[in-house]
């Protein structure tokens, strides 16, 4: 990869969650900005939020989970505004900066004076883009989830070979054999496999998460 070429293989995350607070015409805007794994993370800190300021008008809010560009988990909510004036300019916002695994929830306290639907725009974009500057981020390898069925008597061997190539454990079922789902990083995947293929001598194999295994694990 040449210098200055993006690598195809991660993209930027937050690294930690940052707030900023505008007030436009009375009315205040604080931008949370959280990172989030999927759906149920986001909409779990959207909960959260929601409690933390209860007389808050509004708690707008859009996530991406997973790299910023084809993930599959995306969502916003106007949470009470006019249709299209909250959720979908600060989802904007966040894919203009192309960071992935993030969640922005926009908490509005009404200061009494009407913006109109461009002048809302205009404000949670705002308020959005005020927390993307702030943001600190960094890179996270893009990953890709398989499941595994193992004997009991492998199980040590492939624990060790999942730390070599940093494969990450996401669950384990223990039944007649072991069950394990793994989060394996792109860019390791085809040496990966080769070496569950070697390993075991062919008995293994990979299968994608959303593959059921046996009932017997």
């Amino acid at each position: 990869m040449s210098l200055g070429e993006k690598d195809p293989n991660s993209y930027l995350v937050p690294a930690e969650p940052v707030m900023t607070e505008l007030v436009i015409k009375k009315s205040r805007f604080i931008c949370w900005i959280y990172p989030v794994e999927n759906r149920q993370q986001a909409l779990a800190q959207v909960v959260t939020l929601t409690e933390q300021y209860p007389d808050a008008r509004h708690h707008c809010w859009a996530y991406i989970a997973g790299p910023p560009e084809g993930a599959t988990q995306i969502a916003w909510s106007d949470a009470g505004e006019p249709q299209g004036t909250a959720g979908k300019p600060i989802l904007n916002v966040l894919q203009h900066h192309g960071v992935g695994n993030i969640l922005a929830v926009v908490v509005r306290y009404f200061g009494g004076i009407k913006l109109g639907a461009g002048g809302l725009v205009r404000a949670y974009s705002g308020a959005t883009q005020a927390a993307m500057e702030a943001l600190q981020t960094t890179p996270k390898v893009a990953t890709e989830e398989f499941v595994v069925e193992l004997g009991y008597d492998q199980e040590s061997r492939f624990k060790m070979l999942m730390q070599e190539y940093g494969v990450e454990l996401l669950e384990s079922t223990y039944g007649v054999s072991v069950c394990y789902t793994l989060s394996v990083p792109v860019n390791e995947l085809k040496s990966f496999a080769e070496r569950v293929t070697s390993f075991s001598k062919g008995q293994l194999q990979l299968k994608p998460a959303t593959i059921p295994l046996p009932n017997k694990c």
